[in-house]
């Protein structure tokens, strides 16, 4: 009976100090509240700030809302005739057009260097892998240089040509294509008579679109924010995106108070094609690990 009673009791004190299958940690919880709130204080501050009068933004509280919101966007709307809509044009042009040239060089090349064997191949990869650790500020000069050589500087297209070459996005394809395309798939469609391009528009482009959204957004939202190659490229403020028109409204507003608030509006409207994007495209991510899971 006393032995019984010991492992009992042994079995009792294991129970005890075995964690409880339903409590989840609270340290990795803590981090990612501390990284949500430290991302959206600055969008919180931004729309908030945008709601305010020249006169608010100076006096009140930082997080206090204002009474200026729709004066603000009137005000905006109206500056220098729909100048800001103009800008947001644009960088809708620049983004848009940009990415979607961007996405299928890249989707060409990656396929390209996943699927063929040719000479050179790893020789060209490490290369374009070379590319990625390259910073944009250090290509701008020459690209203007190259551009200005050929009498377009200046242009749309001194803002679009340079984008359209994508490293990383490169990168990415070459690694959605080796996973996502099987070479059985290939040999059939090659034994069926169908031609390289054939294929790739309508087999390896559909199996790739998950990647290819992936690197779309990434593209769209990089070109969207450029500053610098805009900066250097355009001197005609009709053209310019919206990064850098907004640039000169905090120029101006270093001499005029009341531009502040108009600043901080556009980079309120700004951030909500992004979103809108993001809202968007997420659910061919939800499609892309609905299919993982299904495989697995």
């Amino acid at each position: 009976m006393t032995a019984v009673t010991r492992t009992g009791d042994r079995q009792f004190r294991q129970v005890r100090r075995r964690p409880r299958a339903g409590r989840r940690p609270r340290l990795p919880l803590v981090v990612l509240l501390l990284g949500a709130l430290y991302c959206l204080t600055p969008v919180a501050w931004v729309v908030l700030a945008a709601s305010k009068t020249p006169r608010e933004l100076f006096t009140t509280f930082s997080f206090a809302p204002g009474s200026g919101l729709l004066d603000n966007l009137a005000s905006l709307s109206a500056y220098g005739d729909g100048q800001f809509w103009r800008w947001g044009l644009n960088s809708l042009l620049y983004a848009g057009l940009g990415a979607v040239l961007s996405t299928l060089v890249s989707a060409m090349a990656g396929y390209a260097l996943a699927k063929f064997r040719f000479r050179g191949r790893e020789a060209l990869f490490s290369v374009i892998l070379a590319g990625v650790l390259v910073p944009g500020i250090v290509l701008a000069v020459p690209q203007y240089l190259l551009l200005a050589s050929v009498g377009l500087a200046g242009t749309h297209w001194s803002v679009l040509l340079p984008v359209i070459i994508n490293p990383f996005g490169i990168f990415l394809c070459r690694v959605f294509a080796t996973a996502a395309i099987p070479e059985s798939t290939l040999e059939a469609a090659r034994l069926d008579g169908a031609g390289e391009l054939r294929i790739f528009a309508t087999i390896v482009l559909p199996m790739m679109v998950q990647g290819l959204v992936t690197v779309f957004l990434l593209q769209f939202v990089g070109i969207w924010n450029n500053f610098l190659l805009p900066f250097i490229m355009l001197s005609d403020q009709e053209k310019y995106p919206i990064t850098l028109g907004l640039y000169t409204f905090l120029s101006k507003g270093a001499g005029d108070s009341d531009l502040y608030p108009l600043v901080i509006m556009g980079s309120a409207v700004s951030v909500i094609p992004l979103i809108a994007l993001v809202l968007v495209l997420q659910r061919f991510w939800r499609a892309d690990l609905l299919a993982g899971g299904l495989k697995g």
